[in-house]
């Protein structure tokens, strides 16, 4: 089959389209033939070669995918050949062919397309557990989201106003993500570029600060995190993208306003862990909302490349341009 290999770790232009070996499904596997497969920020860090996969799962780039079912492991009973479906995996979703266990896939509902489709899993799957299972939002509570117009932040910010979140703060690169954020749901987009975020939060709670951050960012923002979570808060560490190590860090205000720090990844977590995800996702979004599509969640999906241009689609997701997904189509060989 063919697949986006990394000729070695590096930029974008270290990644091209070459033939890979097809995999078989066994047991409760499905192999997916892919219609389109969405990129994720842990894409370009596994391509740097600074994120391996997990053990026994593919070396190919890739963890969502949507398309339909080509063959089904032995022990396969909830999916059938043909089905239009897509799903999470560990690695291998840059390709062809590629493998998903049956219990994180979901059937396409018509309403949604395959680029839609491919658009949800890993973006959803982390707001979704980062806001309940993580944080365990309560109505009313406040929150602040960081990196708003990415994936996992519009799907962060929708989910939170479902929840009958009090208000929902955002932080964006522009006053056009400002807009965005605000139409999405958030109560207030902040662009960090030209404001400090944290006293403009203040400002807004009445030195309250917000009950939950949903961070992104790291080293940069540690601080102004601090200043900006309210008495007994909780904050979810998703990434680092400012850096892992923070200089003369003050822990006072954890012991101060009882704060709650806890990290939290998707990738590395059990089968079991991720199928209740995908459990709830497909019930809560997928069937309740996006199948029906009755506005109240929407999957965004900015951009669509065709995966002959794989390089320019890693540049461009590397340049904190888009505002939703960026999502490619595998085509077939011509």
């Amino acid at each position: 089959m063919r697949a986006v290999i990394v000729k070695q770790p590096g930029d974008a232009n270290q990644l091209y389209l070459g033939e890979y070996e097809t995999p078989v499904p066994t047991g409760t596997q499905v192999l997916v033939k892919v219609k389109c497969f969405a990129l994720n920020r842990m894409d370009i860090v596994q391509r740097q070669g600074f994120y391996p996969p997990p053990p026994g799962a593919s070396p190919l780039l890739g963890v969502e995918v949507s398309g339909v079912i080509e063959s089904v492991g032995e022990n396969v009973t909830d999916f059938k050949v043909g089905d239009q479906v897509f799903g999470l995996m560990p690695g291998g979703g840059y390709a062809e062919y590629a493998l998903l266990e049956q219990s994180l896939t979901m059937l396409k509902p018509e309403k949604l397309t395959f680029e839609e489709a491919a658009a949800i899993p890993e973006t959803w799957f982390t707001a979704y557990q980062a806001l309940f299972f993580v944080a365990n939002l309560k109505k009313g509570q406040d929150v602040l989201i960081h990196a708003g117009a990415s994936g996992v932040g519009i799907a962060a910010i929708q989910l939170a106003k479902e929840a009958g979140a009090g208000r929902i703060f955002v932080t964006v690169g522009s006053d056009d993500k400002v807009k965005f954020c605000e139409q999405l749901g958030a109560t207030k987009g902040i662009n960090y570029k030209t404001e400090k975020w944290d006293e403009v939060i203040l400002k807004e709670t009445g030195n309250r600060g917000v009950d939950i951050i949903i961070d992104f960012i790291g080293k940069d923002y540690w601080a102004q995190n601090m200043n900006a979570i309210a008495l007994d808060g909780k904050m979810v560490i998703l990434a680092f993208m400012s850096g892992a190590i923070v200089d003369k860090v003050d822990i006072g205000p954890i012991l101060r306003k009882r704060i709650t720090v806890q990290g939290s990844n998707l990738r590395a977590r059990t089968v079991e862990y991720q199928a209740e995800l995908r459990c709830a996702i497909y019930n809560n979004a997928v069937l309740k909302h996006f199948g029906k599509d009755d506005g109240v969640l929407k999957v965004f999906v900015d951009k669509v490349f065709n995966w002959e241009d794989i390089v320019e689609c890693h540049k461009y997701l590397e340049s904190n341009q888009s505002m939703g997904k960026v999502v490619v189509k595998v085509t077939e060989n011509q």
